[in-house]
C-alpha cells in the first residue's frame, strides 16, 4: 500500500489533513481494516515487522498503535502465538478513548468546520467551581461553538477553562482542536470523566442552523484532566444521535461464574 509516514491517512481521507500522532493515525488503519472485514474477527495481525514494511513507519510507531488496540479490546495477544483480531464485534468509537471533538470528526471523514458563536470571560458558577476545583471569585473561560460539515450542524459544544491556563486569551485560536490549543501550553488532556444522555439540542444553537427539532441528540458532559489529575476543561458536547454512536466492550471477570 502506497503511503507516507507523515500521513498514514491519505488514502482513507483524501479531504482531510490529519495532524494526529502516527500511532493514532495507524491504529485507526489498522481499526478500519478490522470493520470493513480486511482482517475479521478470530485472524492474526501481520507481525510487527510486516505492518512497519507496509505502512512505512517505525516498529515502535507500530508497537504503540497496536497496544491502543489492545487497550480498547480490538485486539488480543496470545502467549507465544502472537495478536489475533478480537472475535468480539469490531469497535468503532469506543466510549473509553479520549480525543478532541476536531479529531473526533475528522476520523470519520469529516472537514471540521469550527463557528465560534461566543467567548467569554467570566466568574465561575458554582457548578463550574466544583467541576474545575476552583476558589470563589476565580475567572473562566466559557466557549460556545458549532462544529460543522459542509454547513452541516453535526456537534454542538460549550467549553469552560480556567481562565489561567489562556493567559494570552486575546491572541487564541478557536479555529481548531481545543486540545491542540492547550497541548501547546503544556497542559495537554490525558484522562477524562464523562456521562452520556439523551437530551434536546439548546434552542440558539438550532436556530443558528435552522435544524430538525425532531432530530435525536447525545449530550456527553465531560471533566478532561491533566497527568496530574488537574482539571482543565468542563464541556457538554451535543452529537448528533443520527450520525454518532458510541461502543463499549464489555468482559466478565476472569474467572467469574457464569
Amino acid at each position: 500500500m502506497a503511503t507516507t509516514a507523515h500521513n498514514l491517512s491519505e488514502r482513507v481521507l483524501p479531504s482531510v489533513v490529519d495532524n494526529r500522532s502516527l500511532p493514532r493515525q495507524l491504529g485507526d488503519r489498522i481499526r478500519q481494516m478490522i470493520t470493513d472485514g480486511s482482517l475479521p474477527g478470530g485472524s492474526q495481525l501481520p507481525t510487527e515487522a510486516q505492518l512497519a514494511d507496509r505502512f512505512r513507519v517505525a516498529r515502535t510507531t507500530v508497537r504503540e498503535a497496536l497496544k491502543q488496540l489492545e487497550n480498547e479490546g480490538a485486539v488480543v495477544v496470545r502467549r507465544g502465538r502472537g495478536r489475533f483480531v478480537s472475535s468480539a464485534p469490531a469497535l468503532h468509537r469506543p466510549i473509553t478513548r479520549l480525543e478532541s471533538v476536531t479529531s473526533l470528526l475528522a476520523s470519520h471523514g469529516y472537514a471540521v468546520e469550527n463557528r465560534v458563536l461566543s467567548v467569554q470571560s467570566r466568574a465561575a458558577s458554582a457548578d463550574e467551581q466544583a467541576h474545575l476545583k476552583l476558589s470563589a471569585g476565580k475567572t473562566v473561560v466559557r466557549l460556545e461553538r458549532l462544529r460543522l460539515h459542509r454547513g452541516d450542524l453535526l456537534i454542538y459544544s460549550v467549553d469552560v477553562l480556567p481562565a489561567a491556563c489562556l493567559p494570552d486569551l486575546e491572541d487564541a485560536d478557536w479555529s481548531g482542536s481545543l486540545f491542540e490549543l492547550l497541548r501547546a501550553r503544556g497542559l495537554a488532556p490525558v484522562t477524562s470523566v464523562a456521562t452520556i444522555r439523551a437530551a434536546r439540542l439548546p434552542q440558539n444553537a438550532a436556530a443558528a442552523c435552522a435544524l430538525d427539532p425532531s432530530l435525536p441528540w447525545l449530550l456527553m458532559v465531560q471533566l478532561n484532566l491533566i497527568e496530574d489529575g488537574t482539571p482543565v476543561i468542563y464541556s457538554h458536547d451535543y452529537h448528533r444521535g443520527d450520525r454518532f454512536s458510541f461502543d463499549l466492550l464489555r468482559r466478565t471477570d476472569q474467572g467469574a461464574s457464569q
